[in-house]
């Protein structure tokens, strides 16, 4: 118990100091999450309502796969980007495996399902019940589909934040592509399991707590919008 109030303390220490190596580890994996999770809005946000407008064959199928994807295993997912930039693979030359770009990659496939589905479903929710409306209008899908986007862009935001606390809290993926290097692809996830292994225990909580308290912070979010999306549109 008094290692534990020691490393917690040690921990608190940190993070009051705004410890070097601690603020270059945050600040990493800030900036994989956020650009893994603008990638994935720009290809999940447009994806997600075609399918909720469009009718097409096999529309159906790809809601379902849509939906399945959004349990991706990080590990597989971390194994087939690590083939695909490995030396030998069709990527290889362009020398980006263990960079932060290949680990933005690795979330971005992880994150851009869980943006499309959830604007999928938000979206053909919308869409039902203004299809009339739009249709008495003339509005085609394609315009409907940026039309339906800019309405629902509060309970949309929902979906990028859950997304956003997905990449944060990503370890499997960016532990394999990025390979934990020391000031290079170390990130606060993949830091927290190996200094936890070392037995370095104050870094280790430290990470986790503001790890917790990014978590947080995301959902409080996400509620925030909801209440606002609630507010504005009934």
């Amino acid at each position: 118990m008094d290692d534990f109030r020691l490393a917690l303390m040690t921990a608190l220490g940190l993070l009051v100091g705004f410890d070097s190596e601690l603020l270059a580890i945050v600040s990493l994996s800030l900036w994989v999450s956020l650009c893994a999770v603008g990638c994935a809005t720009l290809l999940g946000l447009p994806l997600g309502a075609a399918v909720a407008v469009w009718r097409f064959p096999g529309r159906t199928v790809l809601s379902v796969v849509l939906n399945t994807l959004m349990g991706l295993p990080p590990v597989v997912v971390g194994l087939t980007v690590y083939v695909l930039f490995s030396r030998s693979g069709p990527l290889g030359a362009l020398g980006w495996l263990f960079t932060p770009w290949v680990m933005v990659i690795a979330q971005g496939i992880l994150v851009t399902p869980i943006i499309a589905a959830y604007t999928r479903q938000s979206m053909a929710d919308l869409y039902e019940e203004y299809a009339e409306q739009l249709r008495s209008l003339g509005v085609r899908p394609r315009r409907a589909v940026w039309t339906l986007l800019w309405d629902g862009r509060f309970s949309l935001l929902t979906g990028i934040l859950a997304g956003f606390g997905r990449a944060s809290a990503e370890v499997g993926a960016v532990l394999i592509v990025g390979g934990n290097m020391y000031r290079v692809t170390r990130v606060m996830t993949t830091t927290i399991a190996l200094e936890t292994s070392k037995g370095n225990l104050p870094l280790a909580l430290a990470l986790g707590i503001l790890l917790l308290g990014l978590v947080l912070l995301v959902n409080a979010a996400a509620m925030l919008l909801q209440n606002i999306a609630r507010r504005t549109y009934g």
